[in-house]
């Protein structure tokens, strides 16, 4: 099968490294709306310089608007689509639906990429992610060789894989580590990385619990039948970076690459190596490393010598020439590449007098396309006998259509007035929404409409409490188990669930459930909150934004440490072990604060915030048409004085955060 290599472009010179090196397509930012605001990007000069530059060469361009954006950007966003259309951009990374339904709507052409930011890891969030225009979907970096099998066999859109770069340790798109502790938003493209800090299980300052090796799935690549696009991460990264990943793709692919390739790859950047774990479905410590001394020391060393990988054109691109020369006829040069034919008339040939020209001699000849992108594949020559042509006019003649070729046409771009939804002025009282970690905790009397407990509890929990089910945030490979689970409590009168992933989502509304979002969807403006049922915002809204969002029944987390990562790989149990942790599990950053690390039987861990959110003194602030309560590792007794403190609106006596409703992200 034949590959697309997708190379990362912080800049323009990263781009030309992709590009030389052999990538079929780049995908890059512009200075706004990118998940990677700190590269250096592109403003839209820069864009149709490198739009051009790519077509010229038969590569694709895709543009990533792949972060969260509010509604006040919605105006901001439609203009930079339309001017990346008009350059010729060939597709979208999207993360936020509600800006892909924008896109689909107003610019129906438009070729829409899911992000991994939208942490689509089943069948269902595939087919929701194809019911809202997207043709493509970019697969989580945490998935398994079968659990991409299973996506597979599931859907027709295109699959892309990252298959070498850094690795987060939190799913895509469910990470607040960086916003809620900083401000720096991941969501909003400008994390500052903090899981890269020391983080310990057991008190060690030198322990990096939360940082992971680089993915590198090089020796992978015959397996990814079904694939149609590697992918590099790499954006903030060294052109040398891009160069040396996309060499040593393409040769792998071609199965040509070398231990050279290899070592170039783990010198040029590499956390004390790299690993497959995820993809291989061998979790454990020996995925995690941190950039070390001797790291920084084999970069130095082969940085220059990648560097002349690109320094001049690589002729990529095959052209075909047919050059026809007849007595007393000007002669006609008909070239094609990328797609396209062109055709260069030049003089009337001479009678030669000593040494007429040969179809070899002018195959030559023509054949000399040095510094350009193309390469001769095929030249026929239509000669008669006993005449010659000036070499200087057949150099013009070749120089002319290999400069017809490289010229880019405009796109037609169709497009529709922007229709803005305006901001809600809501002024209710919220009903009050609960979740907890286990049904035990549930006080006997409490004031909440809606409680939810997880899919697991037992069905009397369910039946006693008449409580709807919390669904898995990660749901890796356990969709079928999940659909079981589901119509189990069907049959015992349960009607409500809530949702934290686009799958489950998309699962539960194929069940006729009555669903509500929960705050993984990522609900951040009102176009998104009108497409998902009862949906609680993002807690990466200020207050002011999420009472402003024009939609039906949006509610609010008001209490709760919240989870600021979801992991498939426990930091606790590969470092001290499940035994010793007994479902304790807590982690200590640098400065001494402790997060707590949720296990559950699913296939992920949650770290939560070492402080809850709390809203309940400034209830008269919140707007929303709900407001919700997020419990975990409480006990009943504490729940019970949670609620008595809302009831009469006191502030706490405990440590606490007002989250980013007053602050806000960057």
């Amino acid at each position: 099968m034949k590959y697309e290599i997708l190379a990362p472009a912080g800049g323009m010179e990263s781009l030309i490294a992709g590009v030389r090196s052999g990538a079929n397509a780049v995908y890059l930012g512009g200075k706004l709306f990118n998940a990677r605001r700190n590269a250096g990007n592109f403003d839209d000069d820069e864009l149709k310089k490198a739009v051009e530059y790519c077509r010229q060469r038969g590569v694709k361009v895709y543009l990533t608007l792949n972060i969260l954006i509010s509604d006040n950007e919605f105006e901001n966003a439609y203009n930079t689509v339309k001017d990346a259309l008009t350059a010729g951009v060939d597709g979208f990374i999207i993360q936020d639906i509600g800006v892909a339904k924008m896109i689909k709507e107003h610019f129906p052409q438009a070729k829409l990429h899911a992000s991994t930011q939208m942490s689509i890891m089943t069948p269902q969030g595939v087919k929701f992610a194809e019911d809202i225009g997207f043709s493509r979907v970019v697969l989580p970096r945490e998935m398994s060789l079968e659990e991409i099998k299973d996506i597979r066999e599931n859907t027709n859109l295109e699959l892309e894989l990252f298959v070498h770069g850094a690795l987060c340790m939190c799913v895509s798109g469910q990470c607040y580590l960086s916003s809620v502790i900083g401000s720096r938003s991941g969501n909003r493209g400008l994390c500052a990385q903090p899981c890269r800090l020391p983080f310990s299980a057991k008190g060690d300052k030198n322990e990096y619990a939360l940082s992971l090796k680089d993915l590198s799935l090089i020796e992978h690549l015959r397996e990814m039948d079904g694939i149609t696009s590697l992918k590099i991460e790499g954006r903030m990264k060294r052109p040398e970076y891009v160069s040396a990943a996309v060499t040593a793709i393409k040769k792998a692919v071609d199965g040509t690459i070398a231990d050279s390739d290899t070592k170039n790859l783990q010198s040029v950047f590499s956390r004390s190596g790299f690993t497959d774990g995820y993809f291989t479905n061998a979790l454990g410590s020996n995925m995690f490393g941190t950039r070390q001394k001797d790291d920084v020391l084999s970069a130095k060393n082969v940085l220059k010598e990648i560097s002349h990988n690109y320094d001049n054109e690589n002729p990529l691109i095959p052209i075909n020439m047919h050059f026809v020369c007849k007595e007393e006829q000007p002669c006609r040069l008909t070239a094609s590449a990328l797609g396209r034919t062109v055709t260069i008339n030049g003089e009337i040939p001479e009678k030669a007098i000593n040494k007429p020209m040969t179809s070899e001699s002018l195959s030559q000849r023509l054949a000399k396309l040095g510094g350009t992108q193309f390469y001769a594949e095929k030249i026929d020559v239509e000669l008669d006998s006993g005449l010659i042509i000036p070499v200087s006019k057949i150099n013009e003649l070749r120089r002319n259509a290999v400069e017809k070729l490289s010229e880019t046409s405009k796109k037609e771009i169709i497009s529709k007035p922007l229709n803005i939804i305006k901001p809600a002025d809501k002024n209710s009282v919220p009903y009050l929404t609960a979740s907890f970690k286990n049904a035990q905790q549930i006080p006997d009397r409490h004031p909440f409409k809606y409680v939810f407990i997880p899919i697991d509890s037992s069905a009397e929990d369910f039946v006693d409490n008449r409580a709807g089910a919390v669904l898995p945030r990660g749901l890796f490979g356990i969709e079928p188990d999940i659909r079981k689970k589901l119509e189990k409590l069907k049959k015992i009168g349960v009607s409500r669930v809530l949702c934290s992933n686009i799958g489950a989502y998309r699962l539960a509304k194929d069940m006729n459930f009555e669903v509500f979002g929960d705050f993984g969807l990522n609900i951040y403006n009102s176009q998104s909150a009108n497409m998902i049922d009862n949906p609680i915002l993002s807690f990466e809204l200020t207050l002011e934004q999420a009472n402003k969002i024009n939609a039906q029944n949006t509610g609010v987390i008001v209490y709760g440490k919240i989870p600021l990562m979801l992991t498939r790989n426990c930091p606790v149990k590969n470092s001290i072990g499940c035994t010793e942790c007994a479902r304790n599990g807590k982690l200590t950053d640098r400065k001494g604060y402790e997060f707590e690390v949720i296990c559950s039987q699913y296939p992920c861990v949650e770290i939560l915030n070492s402080v809850p959110i709390y809203m309940l003194d400034r209830m008269r602030e919140v707007k929303t048409d709900f407001a919700h309560f997020y419990f975990s590792t409480e006990t009943k007794k504490d729940i019970e004085k949670i609620i008595k403190m809302y009831e009469s609106g006191e502030k706490p006596t405990f440590k606490y955060t007002r989250g980013l409703y007053q602050r806000g992200t960057l």
